[in-house]
């Protein structure tokens, strides 16, 4: 006759030893059950993933397989969650009949490894797709669209109203320019003081007003002939202009 709790509290000691800071050790007698904590192995940037299994051992364990759940799981998605279950199910089936903790646990573990390097793998994939969009994004910045006849048209027909647009704005701006110009007489119309300003200016300069009186030194040593001492001078000539 199998002694089950025999087999069931070795297994347990073994499990302690071989998991000595995973292992929680006996969590309840009756019915025995524990946890232990898987960890992935170091993936990019020293990240890991983990999860924390539960067991219970059943009255006829291993002759029955062993009640298992996720209590706990660091960096994995549903999907990843729902994967581990899936074989922790497999696992058992396939070794009923035998002590088959370390068995799960090794399966997990070997999952958990996994799931890392394929994080690694899309995150390298998602780089390279950024990098093969950036690279795209250049090559369009330099080589530009595709002249075709449709865009050509598109653009000629645009190009030609933005100029036309310039062109009448320059000669709306002509126009109004022209008729702000004003007059010479329109300026003394509005302000009355242009035609004194000479005058006053005159008047404040008072006595101030200097002369150069050697400009006119020299007047009386020209020799200025009279019109009258000129020979070819005809008065009835100039009468007759």
């Amino acid at each position: 006759m199998t002694d089950y709790s025999e087999e069931q509290r070795n297994e347990l000691e073994a499990l302690e030893s071989i998991y000595p800071d995973s292992c929680s050790g006996l969590l309840s007698e009756k019915p025995t059950t524990f946890t232990i904590t898987v960890t992935s192995e170091a993936g990019e940037n020293d990240e890991t993933v983990q999860t924390t299994l539960k067991f219970t051992y059943r009255e006829k364990y291993p002759d029955e397989t062993p009640l298992y759940e996720i209590v706990s799981q660091e960096n994995l998605d549903d999907n990843d969650v729902m994967d581990i279950i899936k074989l922790l199910e497999q696992q058992a089936e396939e070794n009923l009949g035998m002590v088959m903790i370390f068995t799960l646990v090794s399966a997990v573990q070997e999952k958990l490894n996994e799931i890392v390097d394929q994080i690694k793998t899309r995150r390298e994939e998602e780089k390279k797709q950024k990098e093969r969009e950036a690279e795209e994004e250049e090559k369009q910045r330099f080589h530009g669209t595709p002249v075709t006849i449709e865009n050509f048209l598109n653009w000629k027909a645009k190009f030609d109203a933005e100029l036309l647009e310039i062109k009448r704005k320059k000669m709306k701006e002509e126009e109004q320019a022209g008729k702000n110009k004003l007059s010479g007489k329109q300026l003394f119309e509005m302000d009355h003081n242009l035609d004194t300003s000479d005058i006053q200016f005159l008047e404040e300069a008072g006595n101030n007003v200097e002369v150069d009186e050697s400009l006119f030194q020299e007047m009386d040593d020209l020799e200025l002939e009279d019109e009258e001492d000129d020979p070819d001078y005809n008065p009835v000539n100039l009468d007759s202009d």
